[in-house]
């Protein structure tokens, strides 16, 4: 499968890496030029090429990398209907994001009750959106072995067909990812300072 990332930082580099061992290509765009990505892209290797917005846009399945505040001007610009589109962020409301629970609380009360990636949905028109790959800190999944943890990635999203899409995906990079159900419901327990938030969980067994 063909992923482009919107953003070129820690997620890109770090989850854009494990798409790659598993056998998919990728395409990594930024704010700036392509030329600009040139050692990024060098450091993640063979497949993966560094393109515009519009082009990563254009993959198969487009995960959007940023911070939070460059999330409007990351989503400008494009046609997102029918593209399915993974919200990879955390809503942390400062330039340089606050993890202490003061500037997460913070951060948490601005979203005014709802859910980050219905904000996100709400500026990507018409993007069959998924929220996944955010729960859990990049440092925390650093084995790109095939002997990996099995660490659980939590899913939500309103397309039933898309999130699917999004769940085969990441289970194919050997993490485990777990339906949660719909943006409202299922986002509110994933997102940053929500219980589901920052816990390394590895799968072991499925009853059903």
């Amino acid at each position: 499968m063909k992923i482009g990332f919107i953003g070129a930082g820690t997620v890109t580099g770090t989850f854009g890496r494990h798409l790659i061992s598993a056998g998919h290509t990728i395409i990594v765009s930024n704010s700036r030029d392509p030329e600009t990505l040139t050692d990024f892209v060098a450091d993640l290797g063979s497949g993966v090429t560094a393109g515009t917005k519009q082009q990563a846009a254009e993959c198969d399945v487009v995960i959007l990398a940023t911070r939070w505040v460059s999330v409007a001007d990351a989503l400008k610009g494009i046609d997102w209907r029918g593209r399915i589109l993974i919200d990879a962020t955390n809503a942390h409301m400062d330039p340089v994001p606050d993890i202490s629970l003061a500037g997460v609380t913070r951060s948490r009360a601005a979203l005014k009750g709802r859910t980050s990636s219905e904000i996100v949905a709400e500026m990507a028109v018409g993007a069959r959106l998924v929220k996944s790959i955010s729960n859990i800190p990049m440092e925390w999944i650093q084995d790109f072995s095939p002997n990996k943890p099995r660490t659980v990635i939590f899913t939500s999203g309103d397309d039933t067909e898309a999130k699917q899409l999004v769940i085969d995906l990441i289970n194919s990079t050997g993490f485990v990812a777990i339906d949660l159900g719909s943006l409202a419901v299922g986002g509110a327990m994933h997102e940053v300072g929500a219980p589901l938030s920052g816990l390394d969980l590895h799968f072991v067994r499925r009853l059903r």
